[in-house]
């Protein structure tokens, strides 16, 4: 069960084609300021990259230091050239073995390619979380505990694999990518942890995590309405398990930083135990990172 909590953010990248109940769309909370910078490259969703934001010191964030975005299985040949005129060096894959096995990553050649999956894999839980929503056996507060345990988790259960992640992108000299499959759950919770050491303010960490929402609107009400659509097909499926999926709510990260907070005490203690920055060290990261 703990496994099928885990793997079940990770539905919403395996179906194409969904059918449930035919209802009403919850309406999600999207960012309020679009600060964040929209890379529109084909096949390529929530691509950005943050910046022109200023932190708790009055210090703004240099644009096109790292960027996230959703898997790069759909990269088109063609798109090559602006990820490297983006000065793109290395790609982070968050994602774990059997989604990277499914749909690997397409790539230009010079381009440093590291994966970090900060959970176990188990192959076949995917196909039975699948399973189990088509046969309405998950309902969406069913979904949305999952969401929150997840996020829960994801902070605190392999912290050497996140300390891995987060010191890689800020030890980079050149830009870094980092993505996993919808480039809003992983990805979010490791821009957040980022935004929080170079000493952003909560509301300007949470918009830029909403912002997922403004990016994947298209694609994720198509998806909806697709299932909703074709609800015949899986009538005992519920559409809510789609939509908590789907978008990111501040209640998933608030449970990020509460866990943080739960176990070490404040997300300070955190940066220092876990992640193993010093306060000399984030100072130099805040210098880095912002002018």
């Amino acid at each position: 069960m703990k496994q099928f909590i885990k793997i079940s953010i990770l539905l919403i990248a395996a179906f194409c084609v969904f059918s449930c109940k035919t209802q009403d769309f919850t309406q999600p909370e999207y960012g309020r300021n679009e600060s964040g910078n929209p890379v529109e490259v084909k096949k390529v969703y929530n691509f950005r990259t943050v910046g022109t934001i200023k932190n708790t010191e009055g210090r703004t964030l240099k644009t096109g230091k790292f960027y996230r975005s959703g898997h790069l299985h759909k990269l088109k040949k063609k798109s090559f050239k602006e990820i490297q005129s983006l000065g793109i060096k290395e790609i982070i894959d968050l994602r774990n073995a059997k989604e990277i096995s499914d749909k690997p990553d397409q790539l230009p050649d010079g381009i440093i390619y590291k994966k970090y999956s900060a959970f176990a894999d188990k192959g076949d839980q995917l196909t039975q979380a699948r399973k189990l929503v088509l046969k309405g056996k998950v309902n969406g507060s069913d979904a949305d505990k999952r969401m929150i345990d997840f996020y829960r988790e994801y902070v605190t259960e392999n912290p050497e694999v996140i300390k891995k992640i987060i010191t890689e992108i800020l030890e980079s000299d050149q830009p870094v990518l980092y993505h996993c499959t919808a480039g809003k759950d992983r990805t979010g919770i490791t821009t957040a942890l980022i935004l929080t050491i170079l000493k952003f303010d909560k509301q300007t960490i949470y918009n830029d995590y909403l912002l997922s929402n403004n990016y994947r609107e298209k694609l994720v009400l198509k998806r909806l309405n697709l299932a909703n659509n074709l609800h015949f097909l899986y009538p005992k499926m519920d559409v809510k398990v789609l939509e908590k999926l789907s978008w990111v709510e501040i209640a998933y990260l608030d449970a990020a930083f509460d866990e943080i907070n739960k176990k070490y005490g404040s997300t300070d203690a955190y940066i220092q135990q876990v992640l193993g920055i010093s306060a000399d060290k984030r100072e130099e990261y805040i210098k880095k990172f912002t002018n």
